[in-house]
C-alpha cells in the first residue's frame, strides 16, 4: 500500500497523531475498500468540524492511503511548520489570485503521482443550521474534469462532537464516538469530454454534493434538506434554492 512509502515526517506525523485520535475517538469504519485502488484519486468529503481533517486523515491512512490535503499558502511560509508540511506532502493552495492556475498544477502533478488528493468542496465549515452539506465550490469538479481521477465521496458524522462549529466547544472526553463511510467513485462519466464551463462545473458540483448529502443521511439518520446557498445581504428574506431540482 502508498502509505508504507513514507518518509520520515510523514511517520513522525502518524506517531504524532494517530495516538491521540485511537484515545480520543470510538470509531466506525465504513467502505474502506473503495480506497484500496492504485493511482491518483480525489476524496471530496463534507465538512461539519475543525475536526474533520483529523479524523478524516485518521480514517484515510486505516485504508492504506496517505491522505493530501489543501492548505492556505499563507499556512506554508510559516517557518518549521511550511517546512514540515510540505515534507508530509501538503499542497500549497493560493486563493482569489492569479496563482491559483499554479495551485490547480500542483493538484494534477500529485494525481499523476498517484495522490489521494481530499477536497472540502463546501470551502469551509457548513454553515446549513443542522450540519448537512450546503452549495459547494466547483473545485473539486474542475479538478475531475481536469485528469479523469477517480471521485470517491467520504462522509462523516461526530468530528462535530469534539468541536462543534456552532458553539466553539471543544471536548477533550476519550472514545468519542465518529463515524466515517466512502462510497463508491461517483459516475461523472457524462461529462467526461465537457468543456469547464460554469454551467458544467456546477451541474458536477451539485452531483458530488448530492451524493454526499445522501450518503450523511444514511449514517446520521433523519431527512437532509436540499442544498442552499447562504443568503447574501441584499437577499435575506429569500427562500433558499433547491440545488436537487
Amino acid at each position: 500500500m502508498a502509505r508504507r512509502r513514507l518518509g520520515f515526517w510523514q511517520r513522525f506525523a502518524v506517531g504524532l497523531v494517530k495516538p491521540v485520535m485511537t484515545v480520543w475517538t470510538r470509531r466506525t469504519w465504513r467502505g474502506q475498500e473503495h480506497l484500496h485502488r492504485d493511482g491518483g484519486v480525489i476524496i471530496v468529503a463534507n465538512h461539519i468540524s475543525h475536526a474533520d481533517p483529523l479524523v478524516s486523515a485518521h480514517f484515510i491512512y486505516d485504508s492504506g492511503r496517505w491522505p493530501q490535503y489543501l492548505g492556505k499558502a499563507s499556512v506554508f511560509r510559516v517557518p518549521v511548520v511550511g517546512w514540515i508540511l510540505h515534507r508530509c506532502r501538503q499542497i500549497p493552495v493560493e486563493r482569489g489570485s492569479v496563482d491559483a492556475v499554479r495551485s490547480l498544477d500542483a493538484l494534477v502533478a500529485a494525481l499523476d503521482e498517484g495522490g489521494a488528493v481530499v477536497i472540502y468542496p463546501e470551502g469551509t465549515t457548513t454553515r446549513q443550521p443542522e450540519l448537512w452539506p450546503m452549495k459547494a465550490k466547483t473545485g473539486a469538479a474542475r479538478l475531475a474534469l481536469a485528469t479523469g481521477a477517480p471521485v470517491v465521496p467520504v462522509v462523516m458524522w461526530g468530528p462535530e462532537r469534539i468541536f462543534d462549529p456552532r458553539t466553539t466547544r471543544v471536548s477533550l472526553r476519550p472514545r468519542i464516538p465518529v463515524t466515517v463511510a466512502a462510497g463508491e467513485p461517483i459516475d461523472l462519466s457524462r461529462w467526461a469530454d465537457a468543456q469547464p464551463t460554469r454551467a458544467t462545473l456546477e451541474e458536477m458540483t451539485d452531483t458530488i454534493m448530492l451524493r454526499l448529502r445522501d450518503m450523511l443521511a444514511e449514517i446520521r439518520g433523519g431527512t437532509p434538506p436540499p442544498l442552499w446557498e447562504r443568503p447574501a445581504r441584499s437577499s435575506v428574506g429569500r427562500e433558499p434554492r433547491d440545488e436537487a431540482a
